[in-house]
């Protein structure tokens, strides 16, 4: 063990903390001011390990873009010899997990403000292009004072980083992960999204959602499948609360919150009792349960005429693949290059020595090309049919005979339809009409993908002011098409210094609605639940029920800090006084008897204020000492 050493001539490690994958943390005294600290020590078997150096530097490149309340904020990185550290802020509790495995569920209202405040430490961390990828309870620490702080960035990805994970690694802990990760697909801000759901899941139920005897069957669950009721598991928990974390596992990143701070806002209704449950889930796009065989026709596949919209070539395909195709995506994400390779050259040496036979391969959804090269490896001949088709995109296949994975023989022939894409025709004029008869019009004539744009006018409301494609236009079956119609107008009320409930009010009297509100912290107590400010501006001229955006004011954590004192022996029992002076002004912050033989003690501080902040201590109400106390 390390106890005792010192780095950097200041930081001496006292306790050993733990032991994550590639580093072994230590609580630490800073000698130059007597806090506690973490220092987190680069494993000696990982020195010459390229790979996870650069993890151990990304740790430290990330953390020292961000400084927020509710992260474990870096104060210091260096070298001590053979050793790579880096010294974080110091937190005396437990994580969630260890939280969870004693307490079992947490009450929602409990989950609820755990996860809001992950919530704002993730956003202040995408606000700085960073995506954390490892959002798991083990790296939530949760303050004896119930303060909440994430940490370990040590996977985490700039956003203007390559972030698809490799062939042969996918960062991140399976029951954790978001689908995209399982597959090695782009790894957005959306998918710290998914995790943050996952572990209010987790909170609410006391168990993960997904649960398999190999990673590789969590991973394809997380692909695939719905997770289990949490009503069945927690049957109190709100609809409200129950359609947010719905909405945060979206097998789709796009079905899901867009920003961590749209989660904690509808979080924060649904707690108030503010939300209603139907107007948060989407219907998913993302991947479905494969079709089993015996589903469908014995002799063709073919897909789906809905599953393909303009020129999302590959998304039909992904959300009709068989459980053997997601399999291998999995597999491509989770499995490490080196077996996998092992492994396939064993399968395809077997086979070989087995069988001379083919079996179909799965083409639909594929490109002419792509799908060619499968039916050559095979060994198999190509037979194509071309015809029109409304949705799916031409050069793509739109079905197959035979079914995939039907036995074959070498010199068969896979028959197979392509699409030639949509028939054209032209966009009629439906400027002045009404926009529910221009829809109906276009609808009549096949066209369904309409999109309103609403404007200020002092039109009629609902009537058709532009369209694109303009009138004449050759048209594609499947295209957009863009009808700009009258909003009519209203003017945008004052708002600001207005209670929220008083600016909501205000809002619907002037046929307007209130949007998702923006929530900041403020210090100023008569600004709790005060509207600060609003977009629009005032003045501003909307078009009827336009959203209005509010920044209201939420009361603020307050920022921790300590004392330590190494105290004298006394004959008697003393009275200990720590004071802050804040604005001016001297505040009593701690008063209490410290036993008459004295001896080490540490005194935990909190202010509403962050930085250095003058401290008197006081003994039998003589100034003892006097000094400054760090707030962060």
């Amino acid at each position: 063990m390390m106890k005792g050493m010192v780095f950097a001539e200041r930081y001496k490690l006292e306790d050993f903390i733990g032991q994550g994958g590639m580093s072994l943390v230590y609580r630490a005294v800073d000698i130059r001011t007597g806090h506690s600290v973490a220092v987190k020590i680069l494993k000696s078997e990982y020195n010459s390990d390229k790979e996870f150096l650069e993890r151990f530097q990304r740790e430290a490149q990330a953390a020292s873009l961000m400084s927020h309340h509710n992260l474990v904020n870096l104060l210091d990185v260096g070298v001590e010899g053979e050793y790579r550290y880096l010294v974080l802020e110091y937190v005396n509790g437990n994580t969630l997990k260890d939280i969870i495995r004693q307490k079992g569920r947490l009450n929602y209202q409990t989950a609820i403000q755990i996860t809001i405040r992950i919530l704002s430490a993730l956003q202040h961390a995408h606000d700085n292009g960073i995506i954390h990828r490892d959002i798991k309870p083990q790296n939530v620490l949760i303050h004896a004072d119930g303060h909440v702080k994430v940490s370990d960035f040590g996977i985490a990805r700039m956003t203007n980083a390559f972030t698809i994970s490799k062939g042969n690694t996918v960062v991140g802990s399976v029951h954790y992960s978001s689908p995209e990760q399982a597959t090695g697909s782009v790894v957005e801000a959306t998918s710290d999204i998914y995790s943050t759901g996952v572990v209010l899941y987790e909170m609410l139920t006391g168990r993960v959602p997904f649960v398999g005897d190999t990673p590789v069957a969590v991973a394809m669950q997380h692909v695939q499948d719905p997770p289990p009721p949490i009503t069945d598991f927690a049957p109190e928990t709100p609809p409200a609360v129950v359609a947010v974390v719905m909405k945060a596992l979206e097998k789709n990143p796009k079905n899901r919150f867009q920003s961590a701070r749209e989660m904690a806002d509808a979080l924060m209704k649904a707690k108030n009792g503010k939300l209603d449950p139907a107007s948060v889930v989407l219907e998913s796009s993302g991947p479905r349960p494969a079709v089993k065989p015996a589903q469908q026709s014995a002799r063709m596949r073919e897909l789906s005429p809905h599953g393909a919209q303009g020129t999302a070539r590959r998304a039909p395909v992904r959300r009709r693949r068989s459980r053997r195709r997601i399999a291998e995506l999995v597999l491509s994400g989770l499995a490490a290059a080196g077996v996998l390779a092992a492994l396939a050259f064993g399968v395809v040496q077997v086979y070989t020595r087995v069988s001379r036979s083919a079996i179909a391969p799965d083409v639909v959804g594929l490109s002419v090309g792509d799908a060619q090269t499968l039916a050559r490896r095979e060994g198999l001949n190509w037979q194509q049919t071309d015809i029109n088709h409304d949705t799916i995109p031409a050069g793509t296949v739109i079905s197959q005979i035979p079914e995939p994975d039907t036995p074959m023989e070498k010199g068969d022939s896979l028959l197979v339809a392509v699409s030639l894409g949509p028939v054209s025709t032209a966009m009629p004029d439906l400027n002045g009409m009404n926009y529910e008869d221009a829809t109906a019009r276009l609808k009549d004539r096949g066209f369904g993908n309409i999109v309103l744009i609403k404007t200020v006018s002092s039109s009629p409301v609902g009537t058709v002011l532009g369209q694109s494609p303009k009138a004449g236009e050759s048209f594609i079956s499947g295209q957009s098409v863009e009808l700009t119609i009258s909003g009519g107008s209203t003017m945008v009320p004052d708002l600001a210094g207005r209670s929220h409930e008083e600016a909501a009010a205000l809002l619907k009297e002037s046929s307007l609605t209130e949007g998702t509100p923006v929530y900041v912290e403020v210090t100023d107590a008569s600004q709790v639940g005060q509207v600060l400010a609003q977009m629009p501006a005032v003045g501003t001229m909307a078009v009827l029920d336009a959203p209005v955006t509010l920044t209201v004011g939420i009361e603020s954590e307050p920022y921790q800090g300590e004392v330590s004192l190494d105290l004298p022996q006394a004959d008697h029992d003393r009275v200990l006084r720590v004071t802050l002076e804040l604005d001016g002004e001297e505040r009593v912050e701690y008063e209490g008897t410290v036993d008459a033989a004295g001896g080490n003690v540490l005194i935990p501080l909190s202010a509403t204020v962050e930085g250095e902040v003058p401290c008197r201590i006081y003994l039998d109400g003589e100034l003892y000492l006097e000094q400054t106390v760090t707030l962060r």
